[in-house]
């Protein structure tokens, strides 16, 4: 069986390979690397408002943890598929694991100056670790096993990375939310000494936790690296190697709904980390939720929980419907919860924003799936641009910072800028998810 991976080029595995270990076992060794990254990256929900009480930022400021996070997924995307290729799937899931817990131990001395520009320059690190373990656990997910079975098996692992959403928010309230921070009138108040105390001490908080996180990461590199996972080769297949004047390729600019589909992915990680981001400090507010931020994140764990049952219900509706029709039903529905949201105060706002992560729950999956749809032999490359627009959740909480920040929009109806994102998504699944035509192919010069 040959599969085209991130990089664009192909692998081949081998009849016999894979028989001395079970392929149950490496899936669910695997499947805790999708956990992992869902954990460490959901934290982030926890560590903005958390930061920003600390060094005094506004939400555009603030925003930068994510814009840090995931300009990894740009930066490092195309390298990390060229590292795939030099020392193979297990290697780069090992390197990925141990890159990201360096990433967790800065948080110490981080928060030992502390710096809020050091705090990004960890979160950076632990980005580019996360991007070497996205581009290497999902192809070979992919591979292990028969290919009809590969959309099922990419399912569970993203069900279990949504898992690690679910309980990271719990985890980082007890452990990082400890206590109340002082209200922007105190920290205003206090003198450049006591500021500078101020800040040690609900720095500190982060420690412990980062350091357990970097402890899990280690440990499981070890794991994975002692373990005997199938071996799957990452040498080009022999069919990419034919006279490149024979063959007839896609070219990938004139595919449409790729094109479409990177905006799409774009989109959605860039509405759904947005709305992540801000969930604390939105149920903070007076006229939505009237809660400390402690309890605020336990709600945040409902937004992420709700994203995993999803997709086990999406699992089963996609057998039996369309895609691209699921895809823009449940955008348009996302979109109305959060103008419904906007619309409304209390539990009502609450709620109805939280409920949007069970319609977030298969948009990346149908995205990327409908978007990589009839590349052949470009798959790769494809799949590599759609990767690529993950960076989308760096730009847009930035964006949506700004407008909360605006006294005449507020947080409460900054939520505008995911509604757009959701209109141009059901836009996306119902009308420019159709494949281009046939007269696309051109021939390799």
């Amino acid at each position: 069986m040959a599969i085209t991976n991130l990089s664009g080029s192909s692998v081949v595995v081998p009849p016999s390979q894979g028989a001395t270990t079970s392929k149950t076992s490496a899936m669910a060794m695997v499947t805790t690397l999708f956990f992992m990254w869902g954990f460490v990256t959901c934290l982030n929900d926890i560590l903005i408002p958390h930061l920003k009480a600390i060094f005094d930022l506004n939400y555009a400021a603030v925003m930068f943890v994510q814009f840090a996070f995931f300009s990894g997924y740009f930066v490092f995307a195309f390298p990390a598929g060229k590292i795939v290729e030099w020392i193979g799937y297990k290697s780069t899931m090992v390197a990925g694991l141990l890159t990201m817990a360096v990433g967790a131990v800065l948080f110490v001395p981080a928060a030992s100056v502390p710096a809020f520009s050091f705090f990004l320059a960890a979160l950076v690190i632990v980005a580019a670790g996360m991007t070497a373990l996205q581009v290497s656990a999902n192809p070979y997910v992919s591979i292990l096993g028969a290919p009809q079975t590969a959309s099922s098996r990419l399912n569970l692992t993203q069900a279990f990375n949504s898992l690690g959403t679910f309980v990271a928010p719990l985890f980082g309230s007890f452990l990082i939310l400890r206590s109340a921070p002082n209200a922007a009138s105190e920290i205003h108040r206090m003198s450049a000494t006591a500021l500078h105390a101020y800040r040690l001490e609900e720095a500190s908080s982060v420690k412990f936790p980062y350091l357990l996180i970097a402890g899990v990461l280690i440990a499981l590199a070890i794991v994975i690296a002692l373990f005997k996972l199938p071996v799957i080769s990452t040498a080009p297949d022999s069919a990419a190697q034919k006279d490149p004047n024979t063959r007839t390729v896609i070219s990938l600019w004139k595919q449409r709904h790729l094109m479409l589909g990177v905006l799409g992915i774009f989109l959605y990680v860039g509405a759904e980390v947005s709305i992540g981001s801000f969930l604390v400090n939105y149920f903070s507010q007076p006229e939505i939720g009237n809660i400390p931020e402690k309890a605020a994140a336990f709600y945040v764990s409902f937004y992420w929980g709700f994203a995993m049952c999803g997709r086990f219900i999406g699992s089963a509706v996609l057998q039996k419907l369309r895609a691209g029709t699921v895809l823009g039903a449940v955008a348009l529905a996302a979109c109305a919860l959060v103008v419904l949201s906007m619309l409304t105060f209390g539990s009502v706002a609450m709620w109805t924003i939280i409920l949007v992560g069970l319609f977030n729950s298969v948009m990346f999956p149908s995205i990327f799936t409908l978007g990589i749809a009839g590349l052949g032999s470009r798959t790769g490359e494809g799949s590599g641009l759609l990767v690529a627009a993950i960076v989308g959740g760096a730009i847009l909480p930035v964006i949506q910072g700004t407008l909360a920040d605006n006294p005449a929009i507020g947080i409460h109806h900054a939520f505008v800028l995911p509604v757009l994102c959701y209109l141009y998504i059901a836009f996306y699944g119902f009308k420019g998810s159709k494949p281009a035509a046939p007269s696309a192919r051109l021939a390799e010069l």
